[in-house]
């Protein structure tokens, strides 16, 4: 269960820096910013496929173990089934987080920050601690 607990936390970590990273490259000017801004049809296109996926991520990516399916792996297999859902619940909220936070500097659009704002806000309801992981593989 360690081992599953320590590559959660590095994908979740992970993913939170390059996250940073890419922020910090976008605000000191290394990265250009607003490449894309004049290009209104095609920020039209990515606000509303990146609004419904956000969406649906946040919702899935809180509700994902609840469901029956899931639930019972997670109880008949435990560090393996938690390492599977787990990666797919973070993958789920931090990689519409981390294409909002690029499309945010392309278009230079505030609506991709709130979104990007609204998946960080999901994190610590997920934060792969070790009672967490315990938790989420036994029966309650």
């Amino acid at each position: 269960m360690k081992k599953t607990q320590t590559t959660l936390m590095m994908v979740y970590v992970g993913i939170i820096l390059m996250t940073l990273l890419l922020v910090v490259l976008c605000e000191t000017d290394v990265l250009d910013s607003g490449q894309m801004a004049h290009n209104k049809q095609a920020e039209f296109v990515t606000t509303a496929m990146m609004e419904l996926i956000t969406l649906a991520s946040a919702f899935f990516g809180l509700r994902m173990f609840k469901f029956q399916v899931v639930r019972q792996q997670l109880l008949s297999q435990q560090a393996p089934a938690l390492l599977k859902f787990g990666l797919v619940r973070l993958v789920m909220l931090e990689a519409p987080m981390l294409s909002n936070t690029l499309f945010y500097y392309m278009y230079m659009n505030p609506t991709f920050g709130y979104m990007a704002i609204i998946l960080l806000l999901c994190l610590p309801f997920v934060y792969p601690s070790m009672s967490r992981c315990i938790a989420e593989t036994t029966e309650e």
